[in-house]
């Protein structure tokens, strides 16, 4: 039986059971190939085609569509103004358009020393008074510059405004006498002003705060704290027209100006405030009902107003020594608080108002400040004393240690201290004192001189620079994204009494850094100083998030 099988039809059965057509001279698939080369060809002149197109699109947007020209940044800069007396602020936004941020500044003269020539006569004040300018942050030159006030007391800049408005935020300004002011920080038009009197034996306290919309206008409100004798009172002004709503409500006994907005976690809105040796406060919710009169839909905090008595809103917290400063610092369930007095630092919970930790300092002088020390590892960088006591401390903020200390002597008039996120989560701290082995303290015998401290280099610091000019305000901004830092820095006249030449200049940080002197505070560390530099030369710096 075996030999009478047909071999080939054995192999043409197996060829069908392994999935392979039969052999047929007519069958149904007679022709396929030809359809399957013209289908290859059709494909081909597809793809041909189709990358033509794309090399024509390519040609166009490299060759014959002009990309936008990016600014040329200057790398150092420097706008003098004469006869005037610069005021301490500093703000920075992108004004122009341009990609690069610019600086905003406030400053005392009789006439504008820009191209505008314009006198405080020309908005009805009397001379001197205030100037606002606007300078270009890639170029140094004036965008705008023009009298906005007679006597600055606050100002509150990026506050939002109606649609209808012509501009989406305001710079706000109020006089020592009460008076409002909006400009646009784009053009430095006037949006809108209102006078006011606020009486001769009253005081402003600062800053000038940003309260939820009461007026329902869609823009937030603004808070003014004023205090005459030891009597604290708050005063609400529409943000959009700077009319005041209601009339004063009382907040009690205060002390001095630092007061603070803060929010607990149920979402309620608190003002707070140092008074004598304790921190008082009042819910925002109460203050608008006592100036107009009627309930007002802002909530309140439970825990909160159980510590507040109805009759005097102080939250009856004493601190060891006068309440200085009051910031807020990140906590893991919203803003803490950081209380400093005049004998200790403490970190407050944001919602029970509980210490997590105390350090004791003796003369804390200036607002402490913020950065990371390590990824995730946030610290607040407190200077204590003055003069050769100087002593410059990083505290871990969870948990109050001591990450880095160093002797650092300095005046009272330095600036304070600031940082600046790297692209590799920490941070470069910016300290002020006197050159190295210089311990005169006295104002004008020596010069200021700038440092930078890198927490992977904890045994070295950088002297950049050094300043003879009495410095009025100063910061390290990021005014590229993506790009380079630049230390901004505002030099003249220390007091409205003795008007004279002030300057502000612009400098990039990585220029500062090849000719900086390195300092080492200990043994360990770079084989080398240019080592040091080279390393800090490779900083990237980024914006917090």
């Amino acid at each position: 039986m075996l030999d009478s099988q047909d071999p080939e039809a054995e192999a043409r059965a197996l060829k069908t059971e392994a999935g392979q057509a039969p052999e047929s001279p007519e069958g149904p698939f007679q022709g396929a190939a030809p359809a399957r080369a013209g289908l290859t060809r059709c494909r081909a002149a597809a793809f041909l085609l189709s990358l033509l197109a794309g090399l024509l699109v390519t040609f166009i947007i490299s060759f014959v569509i002009p990309c936008p020209d990016r600014p040329a940044s200057q790398r150092v800069w420097t706008l003098s103004y004469n006869t005037a007396v610069a005021l301490n602020f500093l703000a920075v936004e992108d004004l122009d358009r341009d990609r690069v941020r610019d600086v905003l500044l406030l400053y005392q003269t009789s006439r504008s020393s820009s191209s505008t020539d314009q006198s405080c006569a020309d908005e009805g004040f009397s001379a001197p008074c205030t100037f606002a300018a606007a300078v270009s942050g890639a170029r140094g030159s004036t965008l705008w510059d023009r009298p906005v006030a007679q006597d600055v007391a606050l100002v509150e800049c990026s506050v939002p405004q109606p649609k209808d408005s012509g501009a989406s935020s305001a710079c706000i300004i109020m006089d020592t006498s009460g008076s409002f002011t909006a400009i646009n920080p784009f053009t430095g038009q006037t949006l809108w002003s209102q006078p006011g009197s606020l009486g001769g034996n009253t005081s402003i306290l600062s800053p000038l705060l940003r309260v939820p919309d009461g007026d329902g206008d869609g823009t937030p409100d603004l808070l003014v704290l004023t205090r005459e004798e030891e009597e604290v009172s708050g005063c609400i002004y529409s943000g959009s027209t700077g009319l005041r709503i209601g009339r004063r409500g009382s907040l009690g006994r205060g002390s001095a100006s630092g007061c603070l907005l803060h929010t607990t976690r149920t979402g309620a809105h608190y003002v707070l405030f140092p008074c004598a040796s304790s921190m008082c406060g009042c819910s925002v919710k109460r203050l608008y009902e006592e100036v107009t009169g009627r309930e007002h839909l802002l909530s309140t905090d439970p825990a909160w107003e159980s510590r507040l008595p109805a009759s005097a809103p102080g939250v009856p917290l004493l601190s060891s020594g006068a309440v200085r400063h009051l910031m807020h610092v990140p906590g893991r369930a919203g803003d803490d608080l950081l209380l400093v007095s005049s004998e200790a630092c403490m970190l407050l919970d944001g919602q029970e108002l509980t210490p997590a930790w105390t350090f004791h300092t003796g003369q804390v002088l200036r607002k402490p400040s913020l950065g990371h020390y390590a990824p995730g590892t946030v610290v607040v960088a407190v200077e204590n004393g003055t003069g050769v006591n100087r002593q410059v401390w990083l505290l871990d903020l969870g948990t109050g240690a001591v990450l880095w200390s160093q002797p650092l002597p300095g005046r009272p008039e330095d600036p304070r201290s600031t940082s600046l996120l790297t692209a590799d989560q920490h941070s470069v701290f910016f300290f002020w004192g006197l050159p190295a082995g210089d311990n005169q303290t006295a104002a004008g015998s020596a010069r200021h001189c700038l440092y930078l401290f890198h927490p992977a280099l904890p045994r070295v610091l950088l002297q950049l620079a050094n300043v003879s000019a009495h410095i009025v305000a100063f910061d390290v901004v990021l005014l590229e994204r993506g790009r380079h830092a630049a230390a901004v820095l505002l030099t003249g006249p220390a007091g409205p009494d003795a008007p004279g030449l002030f300057s502000v200049v612009k400098h990039k940080v990585k220029d500062l850094v090849p000719g900086g002197r390195v300092l080492r505070l200990g043994a360990g560390g770079p084989d080398s100083d240019q080592a040091v530099r080279d390393r800090l030369s490779r900083l990237r710096f980024r914006a917090e998030a």
